[in-house]
């Protein structure tokens, strides 16, 4: 016989920062709850980062609940080691009923509520909440079988450092963030890279004295609500622009890097025996990134000039190096490429939560998390409901939000267990 499973008003899947900051204020209104997480709750940051990774984003913009950055550079940007201790200590410090270890299997609504099965046991709950973020599945197109075998390939969340590749040519494929960022170093490495690029967008690290970041949160950017953003919804589908915070923050500028050595390709789009296949867009997808560039700029200018604001002069980004030639074919023999990085990005994969609110492209439906279905919360997607909802910036906010509304239902849903059966009911 089956044990009964442990009942819980709320379960959290997801131990990291955003369910992490949701337990903390569950925790402030005194409501039973169990955090569920696979791993451990920094292991995305620990396992999944290379050795160089830091925050593209200033210090001072970690603030999760009672645990904003309190070191001695808010303008600089921590480093890997410094983000995991400075994500130990929220675990310390929120000292969240925590569950780790324990992959959710299935999670189904029932009449009253929810039936959680997971790796360490059955659990009902009156309310889910899911933080597990939506960064599950590595992309890797099918392009990949079709690779000689000897060629090291690995994802971006697998990539360490240039000295645990093997010798020879790396392709870097994707120019997001991790992309950008793991061409750097590589390159900064000394190691010869060939880059495929795509529509990927950057910014500026530092304009007319202050990093951008500083800029946007002054224009209120980060305090924009996605049904305020001009691209609505669709701004989730968005790649995040390409910066970094290493070495003190600077631009990545690709053109400086093809200018140094580093050989640039338009969009992968096949493979004919060893032979890669590149779409002529190597220029269009560099003028799109500096148009952004400028483009974010430009707001700044203007936003300086209707304020009266003292600062430096502006100026405008101009290219460095140039496309000679698009070239659409590349050997990998000929190339010496000896490994491939892929850094397309993940896919979700919520197929262990068995209820109606997900679109065709297995996305959720909510509102700020809220979904359509009853006791049911997302929290930590990006652009959930601001700019920096999948981030250390607004995930708090966030958590507060979801934490109200599941405070209300819960008071309802006792409510309605503490009413004397129906008369009928008891005859019967």
């Amino acid at each position: 016989m089956n044990p009964t499973p442990t009942h819980h008003s709320v379960v959290i899947v997801g131990g990291g920062q955003a369910g992490l900051s949701l337990s903390y204020y569950l925790k402030q209104r005194g409501i039973d709850h169990l955090v569920v997480e696979k791993h451990d709750p920094v292991h995305a940051w620990r396992d999944q980062r290379w050795d160089s990774f830091c925050l593209v984003t200033p210090n001072w913009q970690c603030k999760l609940p009672d645990w904003e950055y309190r070191g001695p550079d808010p303008h600089g940007f921590m480093k890997k080691d410094e983000i995991i201790d400075y994500l130990e200590g929220f675990v310390k410090h929120v000292d969240a009923p925590l569950l780790d270890h324990c992959a959710v299997r299935r999670v189904v609504p029932t009449a009253d509520g929810f039936s959680i099965s997971t790796s360490r046991g059955e659990f009902t709950a009156d309310q889910v909440a899911v933080c597990s973020g939506g960064y599950h599945v590595p992309v890797i197109p099918r392009l990949a079988e079709r690779l000689p075998r000897d060629i090291v390939q690995l994802h971006s969340e697998q990539y360490r450092n240039p000295q645990a590749l093997p010798e020879g040519a790396v392709l870097v494929v994707g120019n997001g963030q991790s992309g950008s960022q793991i061409a750097e170093d590589l390159h900064l490495a000394g190691r010869r890279v060939v880059l495929a690029t795509g529509d990927a967008p950057r910014c500026a690290r530092f304009y007319r004295g202050k990093d951008v970041v500083d800029w946007l949160a002054e224009m209120k950017y980060y305090d924009m609500p996605v049904d305020a953003h001009p691209l609505r919804e669709g701004v989730r589908d968005n790649t995040n622009h390409y910066v970094t915070g290493r070495d003190g923050g600077r631009d990545i500028d690709l053109r400086r890097f093809a200018a140094e050595g580093m050989e640039l390709y338009g969009l992968l789009v096949g493979l004919d025996g060893d032979v890669l296949r590149f779409a002529p867009d190597l220029a269009a997808n560099l003028a799109h990134a500096d148009a952004v560039y400028n483009g974010i700029n430009a707001s700044i200018d203007k936003y300086i000039a209707q304020n009266g604001i003292d600062a430096p002069p502006p100026s405008v980004y101009t290219p460095v190096w140039d496309v000679a030639q698009e070239r659409e074919r590349l050997g990998l023999r000929e190339a010496g490429i000896t490994s491939v990085i892929w850094c397309i990005g993940f896919q979700p994969d919520f197929s262990w939560l068995e209820v109606p609110v997900f679109n065709g492209r297995g996305h959720p439906g909510h509102r700020r998390g809220i979904t359509a279905q009853p006791g049911l919360y997302f929290l930590g997607l990006p652009w959930l409901h601001t700019w920096g909802s999948g981030r250390f910036s607004g995930v708090a906010r966030d958590a507060a939000h979801i934490a109200e509304a599941i405070e209300q239902r819960q008071g309802a849903v006792e409510a309605a267990r503490a009413r004397p059966a129906p008369a009928e009911a008891l005859a019967a």
